[in-house]
């Protein structure tokens, strides 16, 4: 009997950390690296940051300025040639320093009228003022390039 207690003991501690490792894995997540410095952030991460706020398109979004998440991340923006948007399906976009440094550029994961559409998915880039391309949507890493 004691030796079944302990067996079904040590089978519900497995059985709990696998649980508790499948419900962290499925939030969705942002990298941010340059190289050398590499950190994962979800929606709530950005948003213990300081918040922001841009319009594109008619529609404000909220977000984390991308100079301030950079500087989250470790990463000194000024040292900086370029900033990659990576997006889900593996398009990119490249921002030069007169646009990864502008106060407006945002990486949002809400709307004010709640959380991104599924189109946007979790995380998504605001440049306003930008033409299209350079907003992707879907974005799953940032990439500082120095």
């Amino acid at each position: 009997m004691k030796r079944f207690l302990i067996v079904t003991f040590v089978l519900a501690l497995a059985l709990t950390a696998c649980a508790s490792q499948t419900q962290d894995s499925a939030a969705p997540v942002l990298k941010v690296s340059d190289g050398n410095v590499e950190k994962t952030y979800t929606v709530d991460d950005l948003k213990a940051l300081a918040e922001s706020q841009a319009d594109f398109k008619g529609v404000t979004y909220v977000g984390v300025q991308l100079t301030a998440l950079l500087e989250d991340a470790g990463i000194d923006s000024s040292a900086l040639t370029v900033v990659k948007a990576v997006a889900s399906d593996g398009f990119t976009a490249n921002y030069e320093s007169a646009l990864y440094s502008r106060e407006d550029t945002l990486v949002a994961y809400a709307t004010v009228d709640g959380p991104l559409g599924e189109e946007d998915g979790s995380f998504r880039m605001v440049l306003p003022d930008q033409e299209g391309k350079l907003n992707p949507r879907n974005v799953v890493e940032i990439i500082a390039i120095p």
